[in-house]
């Protein structure tokens, strides 16, 4: 078969024809290359009628914004890096990043790495998840590497690196809830923990989150600059963020410690960031004994202050070390734990004393639009954080059991019924 005259095309046409290799051949414009040079796709097929198909997909693609961009294509190793140091970074938070970063460094690259991330299935990804708990990872722990995958991925997409991402087609594994119950302490806890705490230095840290339930990093990066004693209340606007270290040796790590105990360590991550959300930035009414103690754990800072000298560290924070500074994420848990010991109180998670906040502002009829207020939860998600939050106590169900029985069979004449119900005892 002769050779199809070519003919002349104008700019961003695709141009078909017959080559002297007995191949129907074409050349399809997407876009430009880096360099500011047009890009064409060259494709050949068997056949018009195929070529004419491809030509139709790709031009598709390139419409959409889903071809292949032109340029050495990525592994998902090298994808996955590229998004968490030079992307991702620079915009989550700290905490977001570092869980990144582990589940890439971890997980994906050592078990998904080596593909091209245009060819990457999510069979891939769901082939790499049983493996991760069939190596003793938890269900969290493999969908936290999920999560990760299909963020990365998603921006490989979104730039043209990728026609698909593998990971939002991909099934994770399912988490389930706890199975344990939260039990929030009692009034009679709280109370127990109230003598003990009166016993110890930064006082009214603990009823903070026992009164008011404030989150560890609210507590911690609270400043005198936020508490307003004399019309009392004090402004969430922080997080204190856990400290992280390298190592300050001439040479990482010739010290023979960790990094965290190196004597001349260097702390490369920020003490404080701005709170997140418009609802966790709040002002919270402080109940007038918590007045008191903040007035008083004041004047021993200030007493600390005079005494420590020179060796005081000058910061605005509310709870500090003996020395100044701001208190240790670490230290304030095992604190914590502490304080329960002494206290003769069952072990808890300090994130509990936060349940037994909102459990106990539902018990005094709270509104719930006040709850969430004092708790700092989003509108969109307020009901289901009272649901999770707020437990009730079985004194208050066998107390709408009784209104039930009242209603329905009507109020038991001198207490018979409860005599009755003894005797079967």
């Amino acid at each position: 078969m002769a050779e199809k005259k070519r003919t002349r095309r104008a700019n961003g046409e695709t141009a078909i024809y017959f080559g002297k290799d007995g191949r129907w051949h074409a050349r399809v414009p997407m876009g430009y290359k880096d360099n500011g040079e047009p890009y064409r796709r060259h494709i050949t097929r068997t056949s018009e009628d195929a070529l004419t198909a491809e030509v139709k997909r790709l031009e598709k693609q390139r419409d959409q914004g889903t071809a292949q961009q032109p340029g050495k294509l990525w592994t998902v190793e090298k994808w996955l890096w590229h998004w968490v140091e030079n992307i991702a970074k620079d915009v989550v938070s700290e905490n977001t990043y570092d869980g990144y970063e582990v589940a890439v460094r971890v997980h994906l690259v050592p078990g998904i790495g080596r593909h091209r991330i245009d060819r990457l299935e999510p069979e891939h990804l769901e082939s790499l998840y049983r493996r991760m708990q069939k190596n003793g990872s938890k269900p969290a722990t493999a969908h936290q590497a999920h999560r990760t995958a299909r963020t990365a991925l998603g921006e490989a997409v979104r730039r043209g690196h990728a026609a698909k991402n593998a990971a939002a087609l991909a099934k994770p594994p399912r988490v389930e809830e706890p199975e344990e119950e939260i039990d929030p302490y009692s009034v009679e806890e709280v109370q127990s923990l109230l003598i003990e705490v009166n016993k110890r230095r930064n006082s009214a840290r603990w009823m903070l989150a026992l009164a008011l339930g404030l989150r560890q990093g609210e507590t911690l990066g609270l400043r005198w600059s936020d508490v307003d004693l004399n019309h009392e209340y004090l402004k969430l606007r922080r997080n204190r963020l856990r400290p992280k270290y390298e190592h300050g040796c001439k040479e990482a790590d010739t010290c023979g410690r960790k990094a965290g105990y190196c004597p001349d360590r260097k702390q490369v991550r920020r003490e404080t960031k701005n709170t997140k959300s418009r609802a966790g930035r709040r002002a919270v009414p402080l109940p007038g004994p918590l007045v008191v103690m903040l007035r008083t754990h004041r004047e021993a800072q200030a007493r600390e202050r005079k005494t420590a000298g020179n060796l005081w560290t000058e910061s605005d924070y509310v709870f500090t070390k003996p020395l100044g500074g701001p208190l240790s994420p670490n230290t304030d848990y095992h604190d914590w734990k502490r304080l329960l010991n002494d206290a003769g109180v069952r072990d808890a998670r300090l994130h509990d004393a936060r349940h037994t906040a909102a459990t106990v502002l539902m018990l005094l009829g709270v509104p719930d639009r006040v709850i969430d207020q004092i708790m700092g939860w989003e509108a969109g998600t307020s009901a289901r954080m009272r649901a999770r939050y707020l437990h009730v106590p079985d004194a208050m169900l066998k107390d709408v059991a009784r209104k039930l029985a009242d209603a329905i069979w009507g109020p038991s004449p001198n207490g018979l019924v409860d005599k009755d119900q003894n005797n079967e005892g």
